[in-house]
């Protein structure tokens, strides 16, 4: 990672000198950094929040549940990591929060089984294989819907917003698939420090043993008993809700919106604070004290979230340089000649350049290319489908690396990389066979 940094400095900082750009690289590195700290500083509350109600499933007996139900996958993906240890648990909301497209939300459940992935580590700061493969499965951005990218079409006046959900879908099912199969090849090529002597015992089992002796909680123990008047109150609760959900439809669609419009209201703006009640609801039919569990997973989510600016002030000042500098559209002008004759059009090169960098920006980047071009042009749909299908590799890197004080990442960048590269060609084969062009 310090190479791959240092070398994106250099490379904006001389691009931007050679091609009279200067004034907006030292704007860039100035803004950008103050941009990392406001990212960082809205995410504390997003981390506290949504920590906070882990701590209200896991106290709840919720994440055990979840935890055993997918064991049998899980342990063929993670053999190093115990099958009931909080690692686990919160490998499994992470991925089921990114597949909800809930952004931000996934973040905390992110660096929370990346801090928890490092108590199992025997090499403090060197990123083991569970943590290589976590983190390239993250970065290959699996999402059943790109709802952000679909509310931006449906505002540029698209035809169909929603069509690129298959043309998503299929890539970015398969920049997992590569993902997951470069990390374990990977892993065989880059030796952990120290390997694994005969007659050691396993990782896992070392680490169960010192949290039993320190008292720390796994995450298998049995859930808590259901409360009778908890579930009696979030019976109530969530028929209140449904009935409320069902009066929307009928107004909506009484009042001539389409369903499509209906259902990306629901999933844009119902999925995030009805998981957060019915989160709660849960704990209180388990007779859990919620408001007390949710501050004590606040509190941990607040000193995470702190600890992750320098990492995020890092990466988002090189990308942002390295956009200011005028190296991507560079890049996309040397390239485009040999990427057309792939079908790949050179228009689209700087959201895929930009896509493992900076999210924001990529997503800015792609807005500009729908504007221009139509966001149902056979550009729109390869742009679209790029945003929707990947994710921001060194961010992702950077946050949860940082957070859980790994140094050195081993072969979970190349990993990603490769997730990304895999979700551009199949991203592109995809929609030259949906749309044509």
């Amino acid at each position: 990672m310090n190479a791959v940094w240092l070398g994106l400095l250099a490379a904006s900082v001389l691009w931007g000198a050679f091609a009279g750009n200067m004034e907006a690289v030292s704007r860039a590195s100035v803004e950008s950094a103050k941009d990392a700290v406001t990212l960082a500083i809205g995410l504390v509350g997003v981390m506290a929040f949504w920590l906070g109600m882990m701590r209200v499933l896991e106290e709840a007996g919720a994440l055990q549940s979840l935890a055993r139900l997918l064991r049998p996958v899980m342990r063929r993906l993670f053999p190093d990591v115990p099958p009931d240890h909080p690692a686990m648990s919160a490998m499994i909301l992470n991925f089921a929060a990114n597949m909800l497209g809930l952004g931000n939300a996934a973040t905390p459940f992110g660096i929370k089984a990346m801090a928890e992935l490092e108590k199992l580590n025997p090499c403090p700061g060197v990123a083991t294989n569970a943590m290589a493969l976590f983190l390239a499965l993250n970065t290959s951005g699996l999402a059943l819907a790109p709802l952000g990218v679909i509310a931006l079409r449906a505002s540029l006046g698209s035809r169909d917003p929603a069509g690129i959900w298959i043309p998503t879908l299929v890539a970015t099912s398969f920049s997992t698939t590569v993902a997951l199969v470069s990390a374990k090849i990977l892993e065989k090529l880059v030796p952990f420090p120290g390997g694994d002597p005969p007659g050691r015992p396993s990782v896992s089992s070392e680490t169960v043993r010192k949290a039993e002796e320190s008292g720390e909680p796994l995450a298998g123990g049995d859930p808590a008993p259901f409360s009778r008047a908890g579930c009696v109150l979030s019976a109530l609760v969530v028929s209140a809700l449904l009935a409320g959900a069902c009066l929307r439809v009928v107004g909506a669609l009484g009042a001539g919106e389409t369903p499509g419009a209906v259902l990306r209201e629901f999933s844009s703006h119902w999925l995030l604070p009805s998981l957060a009640l019915l989160f709660a609801l849960y704990g209180v039919s388990r007779g859990v004290a919620v408001y007390e569990a949710l501050v004590r997973g606040a509190r941990e989510g607040f000193e995470l979230a702190v600890r992750i600016i320098p990492f995020l002030v890092a990466i988002l000042v090189a990308a942002g340089m390295a956009r200011a500098s005028g190296l991507l559209a560079g890049l996309g002008l040397v390239l485009g000649p040999l990427l057309r004759p792939l079908g790949f059009p050179p228009e689209a090169l700087p959201v895929a350049l930009l896509r493992p960098l900076s999210g924001s920006g990529a997503y800015g980047v792609m807005a500009e290319i729908l504007s221009t071009y139509g966001p149902d042009s056979s550009i729109g749909y390869l742009v679209s489908t790029l945003q929707g299908s990947t994710e921001t590799t060194f961010y992702v890197l950077a946050v949860y690396f940082g957070a859980a004080g790994v140094a050195r990442a081993r072969h979970a960048l190349a990993a990603g990389l490769l997730a990304d590269l895999g979700g551009v060609v199949a991203a592109t084969c995809v929609v030259r066979w949906w749309v044509g062009g």
